[in-house]
């Protein structure tokens, strides 16, 4: 039996290095030095001008695109000064940007700069730079800069181009709509939690409707709803999400939002620290895993955890890995919350079954090897192989079975499945940390799986795919020395296949 263990604080995963510390500037209004007058020049005095600043260049000779800008500027005032750029101009500058191609001008500008206090950038000289400009999506007021520390620029590219095509131009209406209105939004009378609930359903009709203007008319209902709301008792809910296999990009956007609307996430040891990355800061994050054969929640105190912080009001998110209904006790969490008059939602996941079948390049159901697919666990609540299990159904030709937390009995499930008349040839494949980049793969029969997976001893979790299905996908994983999968034939037509 497992030995108990009680909920703890999750500590959220510290900050990775950044490269840069990404910031926006407030310019407008304040003054930019522009040193060149280049093409290049051209292109900061029109980021400058744009975002406010009033931009004085200095330069001999100008390109005719600065002479353009400064005719018809987008915002701020660009003025042209035709004269070498001086330690004075620097004085009192927000920025300074230097186009200039001869390293030693650029070091005695940066160096001019640094001495005035003014943050420096000198155009494709990262030696001489304060900072850098990113790519940028505009839908100002909302902003996206992009950055690879001058890595590869070409990839920031990419990585805007793929940004512009997924965010509506729309939303700069939204954004500037949310602008106008926040100080109405703070003097409304709304508590904390019912401003909080406006910009979410702000944030929804924006979503939904990105294309089309916002007017009094939403603020006038966003606000009503929200004022409706925060009058009722403050009333919780639990919403069990799948995290998936372990890949965050695997997640649904459903959970997503739940992820970043909960008050409190609950999670499993198997859900990926990456996935939390998803979530709400601000959200109370407790660990309250269930680990075979490790000191373990019992399921008792995570119900009674659960229910007892959505009576008092919370959005609990129950993480879990994989597909919350798939060997997750959802059951028994469900009626717990039903029992208590908890509302309760399930948000399904991605199951590891399908993430190692995605990676593996394998079809679970083959229409000539497989008809049908069964997930079973070789752990029972006594931590023994289950002694319900369908044999029959194990052993049928037709069926790919997919085993889950098989580390302690997967010898005794392997040695029972033929004993009931699963040929020993039948490729095997336990997959540990499923779609993870740790993902390991371990491809052998039903005869030495159980051996093979001993002697790999992966620290993560594992599964184990059984079946005809799966001959290809073990052939390919096993080494060059390895004996040839066997040829494997079609079962019969009149083959029976069970509903699952």
């Amino acid at each position: 039996m497992n030995a108990p263990r009680s909920p703890v604080d999750a500590k959220p995963p510290r900050m990775e290095r950044l490269a840069r510390l990404p910031v926006f500037f407030a310019l407008t209004g304040r003054r930019a030095v522009l040193a060149g007058g280049t093409h290049s020049a051209a292109w900061k005095a029109e980021l400058l001008s744009a975002a406010g600043a009033e931009v004085d260049v200095f330069a001999h000779d100008v390109s005719d695109e600065l002479l353009a800008l400064a005719a018809d500027p987008p915002d701020g005032a660009i003025v042209l000064h035709l004269r070498a750029w001086q330690g004075s101009d620097l004085a009192g500058a927000a920025l300074a940007i230097g186009a200039l191609n001869n390293d030693d001008e650029a070091s005695r500008f940066a160096a001019a700069a640094r001495a005035a206090g003014v943050p420096v950038n000198v155009v494709d000289k990262p030696a001489f730079c304060d900072f850098s400009f990113g790519s940028i999506v505009n839908r100002s007021p909302l902003v996206i800069g992009i950055s690879t520390d001058g890595a590869a620029p070409v990839f920031a590219q990419a990585v805007r181009a793929k940004l512009e095509a997924l965010i509506p131009f729309g939303f700069a209406r939204w954004a500037e709509a949310a602008r106008r209105w926040r100080d109405a939004v703070k003097a409304s009378g709304l508590p904390f939690a019912g401003r909080r609930r406006f910009w979410q359903l702000f944030t929804a009709t924006a979503l939904r409707e990105p294309d089309r203007e916002p007017a009094q008319d939403d603020y006038d209902r966003i606000l009503t709803e929200a004022q409706d709301e925060g009058e009722k008792p403050s009333a919780g809910s639990v919403t069990l999400v799948g995290a998936g296999p372990g890949d965050p990009e695997l997640l649904t956007l459903r959970a997503v939002r739940a992820l970043q609307s909960a008050d409190i996430i609950l999670i499993d040891d198997l859900v990926a620290p990456a996935i939390l990355d998803f979530a709400r800061r601000e959200a109370k994050k407790m660990m309250v895993g269930k680990t075979g054969f490790a000191p373990s929640c019992k399921q008792d105190e995570i119900n009674a955890l659960m229910v007892g912080l959505a009576k008092a009001g919370r959005r609990v998110v129950r993480l879990k890995g994989g597909d919350p209904m798939i060997f997750g006790r959802a059951g028994e969490e469900i009626a717990a919350c039903r029992k208590a008059g908890i509302p309760v939602e399930v948000v399904p996941g991605i199951t590891a079954a399908q993430g190692a079948a995605s990676r593996l390049g394998v079809s679970l159901t083959h229409r000539k090897l497989a008809r049908r697919i069964q997930y079973v666990t070789a752990h029972g609540a006594d931590g023994k192989l289950p002694s319900d299990i369908d044999w029959a159904s194990v052993a049928d030709p037709v069926t790919t079975t997919v085993v889950y937390m098989p580390k302690r009995a997967l010898a005794e499930l392997a040695a029972t499945a033929q004993a009931r008349g699963l040929p020993a040839d039948t490729p095997a494949i336990a997959v540990a940390a499923a779609t993870r980049p740790e993902q390991e793969v371990i491809a052998a029969t039903i005869s030495d799986i159980a051996s093979k997976l001993d002697d790999a001893a992966p620290e993560h979790p594992v599964l184990v795919m059984i079946g005809r299905a799966l001959a290809q996908a073990a052939q390919d994983q096993r080494p060059l020395t390895s004996t040839p999968a066997p040829q494997l034939q079609s079962p019969a037509s009149s083959a029976q296949s069970r509903p699952r």
